[in-house]
């Protein structure tokens, strides 16, 4: 793997706006230079010159590809090809064979997985197994498209049954395979309540990062990422009374065992990167 630096917050960036990439990267942990969705079908040629053309730090960039089988995909990999970016996202990531089809075009390079159709998430398992995944990402709102549905939420904002079974699927998937897992982006830009409430949730679940699709939502989800000094504090004191005990043990009038002793440790560790 790359050890490329994954978030917590990732901003995705049209690959045809180069005058964004170094706002971009200066604002969020991790670009994604995005040749897909944000890209119009006429800016493509242009969008992969302006990657193959690009000086962002590989440590902190990803590239999206078009989806395997489009005509754009090994167009996409050929600009790849001619840069020192390491790590790709996979659009409509759906088997696989797609991951091998990436890693047949442009060598090893680490994959991320975006499980964003039915097939993608339900194959979710077997992606997330593959040699050269370093993490999955799921997405809501081609999933539904891809069922005939219109929306992924519902009237009052929050995720519609099948888009939060897509989204436990991927993280499962994912967790039972040692992979990272990525958050959904929020698309309501404005909307910073919101987008806080669901990156508190993605960490609270095992996220490993959200990503982002404008550079104001950075600092929410950067925020929701790191723990405060008080969650800091206790997780410390819990792991420091767990050095002289056996086993299971009472803590503060709560029992504590190794899961809750892992929580602990991932406190710390989100504390350290923050």
């Amino acid at each position: 793997m790359s050890g490329i630096i994954l978030g917590p917050a990732l901003l995705f960036c049209p690959a045809d706006r180069p005058e964004r990439y170094a706002k971009a990267a200066d604002r969020a942990d991790t670009v994604i230079l995005d040749l897909e969705d944000a890209v119009a079908p006429a800016a493509k040629e242009g969008a992969r010159a302006a990657l193959a053309g690009s000086t962002l730090s590989p440590d902190r960039t990803v590239v999206r590809l078009n989806a395997v089988g489009t005509p754009d995909f090994t167009l996409d990999c050929e600009a790849v090809g001619r840069t020192a970016y390491r790590t790709v996202m996979l659009a409509k990531t759906e088997s696989p064979e797609d991951i091998g089809a990436v890693r047949a075009a442009l060598g090893d390079v680490d994959v991320i997985a975006l499980c964003e159709t039915a097939r993608g998430v339900v194959n979710a398992v077997d992606i997330a197994r593959t040699d050269g995944v370093s993490a999955l990402m799921w997405g809501a709102e081609d999933l539904v498209a891809s069922l005939g549905g219109t929306s992924s939420r519902t009237p009052s904002g929050t995720y519609r049954a099948v888009a939060l079974h897509a989204r436990s699927q991927v993280l499962l998937a994912a967790g039972a395979a040692g992979r990272q897992a990525i958050d959904a982006v929020y698309v309501d830009i404005a909307d910073v309540e919101g987008l806080a409430a669901e990156a508190d949730d993605a960490i609270a679940s095992g996220f490993a990062a959200k990503a982002s699709i404008h550079p104001g939502q950075v600092a929410a989800i950067r925020a929701a990422f790191a723990p405060d000094a008080e969650e800091v504090e206790h997780a410390r004191a819990l792991l420091a009374a767990a050095e002289h005990e056996r086993g299971v043990f009472t803590y503060e009038g709560r029992m504590v065992d190794e899961p809750i002793l892992r929580h602990a440790r991932s406190i710390l560790g989100r504390a350290d990167r923050s």
